[in-house]
């Protein structure tokens, strides 16, 4: 094992370790805030957990993905952020409605 090798596989391993012990004492294994699982609506409440987390984190957090844009293409179905590829524009942060494209 060289140098650099050995380097990695310590710092890894550190950070391992670090978030475990982190996670063990009750830390969120989230960073940003999602929203409640029962806001969403029935059809997505069956989609794996990725993607509602997706859904959770954009309707919890719409004012940062307003200013990230997507590359998917979608504008051409007006969405005009990352937001509104789960979250309709016009549907207020209370109420979110959700946009089926990022399903998958």
């Amino acid at each position: 094992m060289n140098r650099r090798d050995f380097l990695t596989a310590g710092l890894l391993g550190t950070a391992t370790i670090i978030v475990g012990d982190c996670r063990a004492f009750g830390a969120s294994a989230h960073r940003f805030q999602l929203a409640p699982e029962a806001i969403l609506p029935e059809g997505l409440r069956y989609a794996s957990d990725e993607i509602r987390e997706a859904y959770r984190f954009a309707a919890a957090n719409r004012d940062i993905l307003r200013y990230i844009p997507c590359y998917c293409g979608c504008d051409k179905d007006g969405h005009t952020s990352n937001a509104s590829c789960y979250v309709k524009d016009s549907s207020p942060p209370g109420k979110p409605e959700f946009d089926p494209m990022s399903l998958g």
